[in-house]
């Protein structure tokens, strides 16, 4: 893979004269660069982008244009994606737990592919949303992933010819599996063996008269950022190989999120304060927490914090704190940085995934602005041209 996008210290002081930090800038060609990549290397497979890791309307626009369907979670999801002109048949309801408010918008919205873990699901689907194409998602344990999504969902394999003889029962068009091996997985070890396991009950449940036609693989696919050590085009050739050889003539879906948000952006912010409390050096950013840096709570991220490369000095260790009222409003503790000055500014690359998604305006501090790369970059260059 190509290094991921990141703006040049020369831009970041650019940008920061001309926009008021904190402020996101989003590469669209990135967007596009991360899905085709994906595309190349995973052949036939139909990315349902999972929209939670990063909404922004102008990616979901640009991966809409790229033709990329959705994976879903809420009403509020449903109703968004409807409003910008994306079909119901581009999205699948991927909660396994679905609220009432969640089944109504999916019902007049006309979304009919779900996923489910339970019993209790089928009924609720059946009731809202006769006929629905459904997928029941297993679970995968996988203590290497960052975060274990199968503590909270899947039903264990051996539920599962039970629970799609159910959905059948029920009026509904039990199409086939899904699975999520959890978040940041660097290796394709827990694929191979979903995909074992997916096998086994696809072959038990025609056995059972019941011809299982599409496999959702899930997402975890790691932010591919340019430390991290793992070969993607590799890792996802040795998930197609299987795919290819065990499920021929199945409808292949991937649920990828971070893979394709993660790299697509960069937040820049400014040292708002700096003071030595009990012997240790912290910097206050007009940025912290309950912004951008949410991830660190939601997605047990450490955000690379970088000062501007013509920057020299011996290195200290120090604590970055947000700007709110609030102790726990802390990004980094005994990070090492350079001395710093006020005003000075941050960049914080490969900031894409479930930060901007989960911040909040909490104490009255307003959201980081969204800059589209590719317009900004045509702002500098009629700025240069102007001076010339």
């Amino acid at each position: 893979m190509r290094q991921p996008f990141k703006l040049s210290w020369n831009t970041v002081e650019k940008l920061a004269e001309r926009y008021t930090t904190p402020f996101l800038v989003l590469s669209l060609d990135q967007v596009e660069y991360n899905y085709r990549f994906l595309q190349q290397h995973l052949p036939g497979v139909n990315v349902f982008y999972a929209m939670k890791s990063n909404p922004e309307p102008q990616l979901i626009n640009k991966l809409a244009e790229l033709g990329s369907s959705f994976d879903v979670a809420s009403d509020g999801e449903i109703y968004a994606l409807s409003e910008m002109g994306i079909a119901p048949e581009r999205m699948v309801y991927a909660n396994p737990v679905k609220t009432a408010r969640g089944l109504t918008a999916a019902k007049e919205v006309g979304v009919r592919q779900f996923t489910f873990d339970s019993a209790s699901e089928i009924d609720k689907i059946a009731d809202f949303i006769p006929g629905a194409t459904v997928l029941l998602r297993i679970r995968i344990d996988n203590t290497a992933s960052l975060v274990d999504l199968n503590k909270k969902f899947g039903a264990d394999a051996g539920e599962a010819i039970g629970l799609l003889r159910r959905a059948k029962e029920r009026g509904l068009d039990a199409a086939g599996l899904c699975f999520h091996v959890g978040s940041q997985n660097t290796s394709s070890e827990a694929y191979l063996n979903a995909l074992s396991v997916s096998r086994h009950i696809f072959d038990s449940a025609a056995l059972e008269g019941m011809q299982l036609r599409i496999l959702d693989i899930g997402g975890g696919f790691p932010i591919p950022t340019g430390d991290l050590n793992v070969d993607m085009q590799a890792m996802l050739e040795q998930i197609q190989r299987p795919l290819a050889k065990f499920f021929p003539n199945t409808e292949i879906w991937a649920e990828p999120g971070r893979f394709i948000s993660g790299t697509t952006m960069n937040l820049v912010t400014r040292v708002i304060g700096t003071q030595v409390r009990s012997g240790n050096q912290w910097y206050f950013l007009d940025e912290g927490l309950y912004g951008t840096f949410s991830g660190i709570l939601f997605d047990h991220w450490e955000y690379e914090l970088e000062t501007s490369k013509s920057k020299k000095g011996p290195e200290i260790e120090a604590t970055f704190a947000g700007p709110s009222c609030d102790s726990l409003d802390v990004v980094a503790r005994n990070r090492k940085t350079v001395s710093l000055e006020m005003d000075e500014v941050v960049l914080v690359p490969n900031c894409g995934a479930y930060s901007s998604a989960s911040s909040t305006t909490f104490n009255g501090f307003a959201k980081a602005e969204v800059l589209i790369w590719e317009e900004v970059q045509q702002k500098l260059q009629k700025d240069m041209m102007a001076v010339s």
